[in-house]
């Protein structure tokens, strides 16, 4: 089972810290099948290539930060993968020129005008649209434990919002953002699309905003929850659990067991406490729909998706992973120390250093003892760009 990511980046000033619209002298730098526009001219997007092991995405990630990062240097910028950039005046935005993006901002006013955020996306492959709609109620409860291992968004403008995410607050606000219903099959989730369409409130499948849903483009089951992160670790750990979510809801769905109650209204206030808390307070247990610590709910869902993980040979690298986020706590927190200790400036800086992969002076363990074991088993589940077997590589969203 396959997995990719698509990635989203602040563009900023160096010397000042604040955001900017630069995307298009950044992007005539880049390949734009891998590197793409965004609403706003203040971010860009990677889409990474098609992998089979968590090790390849990692190089895949790691690899495209360093290219996005020496096109933007450069010209005097930098690139941050957060939620909100800390130093982004209202002015920040400046949308592109494009006629879907121009007809969201006159259509969507302050909504898109403060469009200035930055998720990351995982898709993982489905065999089929009717099976990618039926698992959508299955992983729901489960998401708002991604968004906290996530969360790096805590400023807003220059100050602090209270919140760990404060990206998912502006983007709930969009008409169908949030967590999912339950749909009989993709036909019936397809009619619910053209009524939204039809009715005006969306002007395409596209402004689907699910915590996840089905792409619109790839056979693929899409994850949109979370913030973007500043370290590649907390993307691939994100992947690698959502992964094991679509495998522990594919044999629920192939043994029949029942696995919706038909009750999502509570979904929303998990997201928001998920949003709020990050790493540092309080969850709702999906289990119990009561809360109980952070560390507590990432430690259950872990257990949950162990058969899962081990089945793709993942579960020591996310094991590692989910407890070094846990002892080192959310990015959220990362920055709020260190705009205590020094500026938001400074703030800013460690999100670049961290985007930068500075942090890292060798490959992380978890990811060199994957690859030992590979070599070990004559190249078993090694992380396989494409699969096409056409010999170029396969690019999400190529």
């Amino acid at each position: 089972m396959r997995i990719g990511v698509e990635e989203e980046f602040h563009i900023l000033e160096v010397e000042s810290g604040l955001l900017v619209p630069r995307a298009d002298a950044v992007l005539r730098r880049l390949p734009r099948r891998t590197f793409t526009t965004e609403l706003h001219q203040s971010a860009v997007e990677s889409n990474s290539g098609v992998h089979a092991s968590l090790a390849g995405l990692y190089s895949d990630l790691a690899r495209t930060r360093r290219r996005l990062d020496a096109a933007a240097s450069s010209l005097g910028l930098a690139v941050a993968a957060a939620g909100t950039a800390p130093l982004a005046p209202a002015a920040s935005g400046q949308p592109t020129a494009d006629a879907r993006y121009h007809h969201m901002v006159e259509e969507y006013r302050r909504v898109a005008d403060e469009q200035l955020i930055c998720g990351a996306q995982v898709h993982v492959d489905i065999p089929d649209r009717d099976t990618a709609v039926g698992l959508m109620c299955t992983l729901s409860p489960w998401l708002p434990a991604l968004l906290a291992l996530s969360a790096s968004s805590p400023f807003w403008q220059g100050s602090d919002t209270g919140y760990a995410s404060w990206r998912t607050l502006l983007w709930q606000r969009w008409p169908t953002a949030g967590p999912v219903g339950c749909f009989k099959s993709a036909a019936d989730y397809d009619a619910a699309v053209d009524d939204l369409v039809r009715t005006g409130v969306i002007s395409d499948p596209g402004m689907i905003y699910y915590d996840v849903r089905p792409s619109s483009h790839l056979r693929t089951l899409e994850l949109r929850i979370c913030d973007a992160c500043p370290r590649v670790e907390t993307v691939v750990l994100v992947a690698g659990l959502f992964r094991a979510l679509v495998t522990e809801a594919l044999e629920l769905r192939a043994s029949g067991a029942a696995v919706c109650d038909g009750r999502h209204e509570w979904l929303r206030g998990a997201s928001w406490r998920a949003a709020r808390s990050g790493l540092e307070g309080a969850l709702v247990d999906p289990r119990t729909h009561r809360e109980a610590p952070a560390a507590e709910v990432v430690r259950g869902l872990l257990a949950r998706l162990r058969p899962a993980l081990e089945a793709h040979g993942d579960w020591q690298t996310v094991r590692d992973l989910a407890e070094g986020a846990l002892a080192n706590g959310s990015a959220a927190e990362r920055m709020r120390r260190k705009a205590r200790e020094e500026d938001l400036l400074a703030c800013t800086d460690l999100l670049i250093a961290e985007t930068r992969g500075a942090r890292r002076h060798r490959r992380p363990a978890a990811f060199a003892r994957r690859k030992v074991q590979r070599s070990v088993q004559g190249g078993a589940g090694s992380g396989v760009q494409g699969g096409t077997g056409s010999g170029t590589p396969e690019v999400l969203g190529g």
